[in-house]
């Protein structure tokens, strides 16, 4: 199998054979011992990070509110069957009862008056329109005159349309289903940033665990150079002055272990409560070399862009927005009118049976009418501010959009940069390391002095550092790159997550 192909599969297994490891060890024997070292490559944190981290609950949680939310929102323009009554209102008072010659009497009344309505509703959201079908029944029962009276509708339909007015429900079908669809690519694109957020972690982590061990080699080699110099002293073969800056050294490289110590044990701490690892879990991070250095076309990364991120729909329902704002503002400042009809049968009787024995045709319609005469300009200042604040939109999203295309095309360049940077770094970090041993030998034989020691080994921390820093600057390229096109270029594919807490709902 050929070697770079055999490299590829490593890299896209190693998580997966990760966590099976860990899953494996924890059913053959309970929770794995946090005793033994766990080394964690970078695909490894990411992998956490995504998976058990308190950052990917979060964002699960908000993209189940949203999901409901599209739910609710689907079924709000179904039919609905609602039963509703009084049960009951009893009324005992004294009521001005007007007479036939106009004069007015006060007459004690008693009764009890139950009354029940069942219907079925269904809006139209095209038109604004409201249509209904129902049936209904009353009782009221006169404890005065000692007698009961029914009266109901046994079936009506009618309707509810408002006329030249705002219609809410014809611009919500238009905006709520790009909401939901934000919402999905915002999940993705926060899943993106959680990786992201746990590279850098990582590298913070790789950076101060490098110091630590650079620290860790310096005093070992500062103690045998002690020693060395220890045996020249009782030879004469050294100098005070040099004796004494090699002691200093020593001193220098126990104070640098302990300032990496201290700062090895907070990134620790940091890194483990970000991906959700046990803090009594020693970890040890491996130094992502297997890199695969590939090109990225600005074309491409700008398109899958625009068609994976939210931001695209996003500009697009703020315009719709804009025109809602303005045509609500028109449709409120000019003849506003409704029309209502109903059709149905309807009778009384001293029974129940009487309703439903020979009922009588019900009809009703009606038309409302209301025209504003005078209101100071107010309806017309209305509409030019909905007029100005939809300008003010197209312009935000225009340049909205020349922002976002230019972030994208700047990073797939900046990210092509450092491909070179990347390769200088390893060659330098490789010289110095091979400089600083050659030094090594060479001033534990007496042939150079602890001053060009001390050079070489600042160029090799340096080196050393510049390495790590470069790694850190390419994969968070990398990561970012990925986050502003929720593209994978490695497999050249779209990304795709899914939440755990919605499973069982994806085939709803």
């Amino acid at each position: 199998m050929d070697k770079k192909l055999l490299s590829c599969l490593l890299i896209i297994l190693s998580p997966c054979l990760f966590l099976n490891f860990v899953n494996a060890q924890e059913k053959k024997s309970g929770p794995v011992d946090t005793k033994i070292k766990m080394n964690l490559s970078l695909r490894n944190v990411v992998d956490l990070a995504i998976v058990q981290s308190s950052s990917v609950k979060y964002v699960q949680n908000t993209n189940v509110n949203y999901h409901w939310r599209w739910k609710n929102f689907k079924k709000t323009f179904l039919p609905n069957l609602v039963i509703s009554g009084t049960l009951p209102s009893y009324n005992q008072s004294t009521v001005p009862v007007t007479q036939p010659d106009g004069s007015i009497e006060f007459k004690e009344v008693s009764n009890l008056m139950t009354s029940a309505n069942l219907s079925l509703n269904q809006s139209i959201p095209l038109t604004g329109t409201y249509i209904y079908a129902s049936t209904s029944a009353s009782r009221v029962q006169d404890y005065y005159k000692k007698q009961t009276n029914f009266s109901g509708n046994p079936i009506s339909f009618g309707f509810y349309q408002p006329i030249f007015a705002y219609n809410w429900m014809k611009w919500s079908k238009k905006t709520e289903p790009m909401i939901y669809n934000e919402t999905q690519k915002s999940f993705i694109q926060s899943i993106e940033a959680i990786a992201y957020t746990a590279t850098a972690r990582f590298f913070n982590y790789l950076r101060i665990q490098t110091d630590f061990k650079l620290a860790e080699s310096a005093l070992k080699n500062s103690n045998d150079n002690l020693r060395i110099a220890q045996t020249k002293r009782k030879l004469g073969q050294i100098s005070e002055n040099d004796f004494s800056r090699i002691e200093l050294s020593v001193l220098n490289a126990q104070k640098a272990l302990n300032s990496a110590g201290m700062q090895l044990k907070n990134s620790d701490f940091e890194l483990k409560s970000y991906i959700g690892l046990d803090q009594n879990q020693e970890i040890e991070l491996q130094i992502p070399l297997n890199i695969t250095l590939f090109d990225i076309d600005s074309k491409k990364a700008l398109e899958e862009a625009k068609a994976n991120r939210p931001e695209p729909l996003n500009f697009e329902r703020r315009l719709i927005n804009a025109d809602r704002d303005l045509t609500a503002a028109k449709r409120a400042t000019g003849l506003a009118a409704t029309l209502s009809g109903s059709y149905g049968l309807s009778n009384s009787g001293e029974t129940m049976s009487e309703i439903y024995g020979d009922p009588k045709k019900s009809q009703v319609l009606q038309l409302t009418v209301s025209v504003p005469i005078l209101d100071w300009g107010r309806a017309a200042s209305s509409v030019k501010m909905a007029e100005s604040q939809r300008d003010l939109a197209q312009f935000d999203v225009l340049k909205a959009r020349e922002d976002f295309d230019r972030s994208v095309i700047v990073q797939v360049e900046q990210f092509g940069l450092l491909k070179d940077q990347l390769k200088t770094a390893l060659e330098a970090d490789r010289v110095a390391e091979n400089g600083y041993k050659i030094a090594l030998k060479r001033f534990q034989n007496g042939e150079i002095s602890i001053t060009d020691l001390n050079i070489a080994l600042s160029e090799r921390e340096g080196a050393k550092r510049d390495y790590i820093g470069s790694l850190s600057t390419y994969w968070l390229a990398y990561y970012n790159l990925r986050i502003l096109t929720l593209y994978d270029f490695e497999t050249d594919q779209k990304i795709k997550y899914q939440n755990p807490m919605l499973s069982s709902e994806m085939g709803d």
